[in-house]
């Protein structure tokens, strides 16, 4: 009998021939993609086994949908990883710029609000 396919989120780490059975991605690409996806970075333990997490597996799929599906050179594939990651990061900033505005704000009503109890 056939051992069922693990379903993400069953567990916090994944070895690489388990990522391999998920994504059907060969451990020997995996590997490869390691050291052409900086936003591909599997934790190792100390005898140098990768432990992929959930967020990782996910990278997995980016990659290989840009790869795969998209048809985008490993360059091409990068750079669009890296289109992503600065609207995130930017999206972060805008978003971390609103709250502070805010908080300023109500940091004046409150300190006009002591005033009129003062």
């Amino acid at each position: 009998m056939a051992k069922p396919v693990l379903s993400a989120g069953e567990k916090i780490y994944y070895s690489i021939s388990e990522v391999s059975r998920l994504t059907g991605i060969k451990p020997f690409v995996l590997r490869f993609w390691e050291k052409e996806f900086p936003t591909l970075k599997p934790k190792k333990n100390r005898a140098g086994n990768r432990s992929y997490q959930q967020k990782d597996i996910q990278m997995v799929g980016r990659i290989k949908h840009l790869l795969y599906e998209e048809r985008h050179t490993i360059a091409g594939a990068r750079d669009k990883l890296k289109g992503i990651k600065k609207n995130a990061k930017s999206e972060a900033d805008t978003k971390n710029a609103q709250i502070e505005s805010l908080l300023v704000d109500v940091r004046k009503e409150l300190q006009e609000m002591l005033k009129l109890f003062a």
